[in-house]
């Protein structure tokens, strides 16, 4: 008869130590699984992160070149050679370019700063007009379109003073004032069947809308706003703010 050989009282049987290694090698192995699964994590999270970032700086670099196209702005745009002249310098030196809204109320309140700098600095400066519009004034273009009809008989400055002098009469109107525009041609004496005919002419239309886009790619956004040889003036648009600045390019 065989005997079946039992472990002493007390004593572990061999089978435990063996068992707790192997949890302990599962547990390893889990944990070098774990990483390798997270390694790649991390590299797809560090490419996507460097891609944001790289997005974001084209983005700010784009923002910075606008920025500063909008501030010094492209000459030939600013100035082209058959624009508006209300003044006129001798040499040349200083040329001072307003884009406006006849209709602009901003624009009324630099007018007196701007006709005085004229008379005070004439023959010195070369002051500029150029049309710019905006769609939240009902009467803006029709304005715009009555001076350039005007300025097809050598009366622009006449018309451009009497649309800025008699604002309070037609701004911020709904309806239509194109008939009292026609009035202020027949007080400057303008031949009215030319100006009626020369309002409908194509072209003009083409002419501020050549000005706009011009105001739009030196970075016009509103109006008033003036360039002094080039460079957007981002001063207070008063006679003071705008004396000082061309006093500096006098004396530059």
């Amino acid at each position: 008869m065989s005997r079946k050989t039992t472990g002493s009282p007390g004593r572990k049987t061999g089978t435990a130590p063996t068992a707790r290694a192997g949890a302990n090698s599962s547990r390893k192995q889990a944990s070098k699984a774990a990483k390798a699964m997270a390694q790649p994590r991390f590299s797809t999270n560090l490419k996507v992160t460097v891609g944001l970032l790289a997005v974001v700086l084209v983005g700010l670099t784009a923002l910075l070149v606008y920025v500063q196209r909008g501030t010094t702005g492209d000459a030939e745009r600013i100035l082209r050679a058959d624009s508006h002249r209300l003044s006129t310098a001798a040499d040349g030196r200083v040329t001072l370019v307003e884009f406006l809204d006849y209709e602009c109320p901003a624009c009324a309140q630099a007018f007196p700063g701007v006709e005085q700098l004229r008379a005070e600095y004439d023959g010195q400066i070369t002051y500029v007009v150029r049309n710019f519009p905006l769609p939240n004034h009902r009467n803006a273009e029709n304005a715009a379109r009555a001076a350039e009809a005007a300025a097809r008989q050598d009366k622009f400055e006449e018309m451009y003073v009497a649309l800025f002098e008699n604002q309070a009469a037609w701004g911020g109107q709904q309806q239509d004032q194109s008939a009292l525009f026609e009035g202020y041609a027949q007080e400057i004496g303008l031949d009215l069947a030319r100006y009626r005919t020369d309002l409908t002419d194509p072209a003009l239309t083409d002419r501020i809308n050549r000005d706009k886009s011009d105001g739009s790619a030196a970075g016009v956004g509103g109006t008033p706003t003036f360039f002094l040889n080039g460079e957007r003036f981002d001063g207070e648009p008063t006679y003071a703010g705008l004396k000082a600045a061309v006093d500096a390019a006098l004396a530059g």
